[in-house]
């Protein structure tokens, strides 16, 4: 079915622009949230302001680019009627069904890693933690990517 690509009518260009713009941004901002936590933990003289970093990468990119995304997905999916029994739009409402617990879970991380650190606890246990489950999240959401453009089931 790679041809629905090409046949795909002018209507949907909008809500799938505005989808894929959250979903990038999404992807980028979980990525810096991980690069930054983990900087946090192995360059100790710059705990404090790193963890500050994360926690505002979180509240100022993450949080509001997966709501362009998911308001992106429920405005293609409103235009694509054929798709909404898919087994790859499953996986895409698993994902972010559960991506909103861990942006939610990994907001509430941060800002204790980030008190943490500027108490003077430079590694926190909340930090390591705020890695763990970025990287699980940016796995999920790899998986949502793969099953997003090669549509299993379709």
């Amino acid at each position: 079915m790679s041809a629905l690509a090409f046949v795909r009518p002018n209507g949907w260009d909008l809500p799938l622009f505005v989808h894929l713009i959250g979903a990038f941004a999404l992807v980028g901002g979980v990525f810096a949230t991980i690069v930054l936590a983990v900087g946090a933990r192995r360059r100790t003289q710059h705990a404090a302001l790193l963890s500050r970093l994360a926690l505002r990468t979180l509240l100022a990119v993450v949080a509001p680019a997966f709501v362009v995304m998911r308001v992106g997905a429920q405005w293609i999916l409103s235009k694509e009627k054929f798709a909404e029994n898919s087994d790859w739009v499953g996986v895409g409402f698993a994902v972010s069904d559960i991506g909103a617990l861990v942006v939610i879970a990994l907001a509430a991380l941060a800002w204790r890693a980030s008190r943490r650190t500027h108490a003077g606890d430079l590694r926190p246990t909340s930090g390591a933690i705020v890695v763990g489950l970025a990287s699980f999240y940016l796995a999920a959401l790899a998986v949502a990517w793969w099953a997003m453009t090669t549509k299993p089931g379709s």
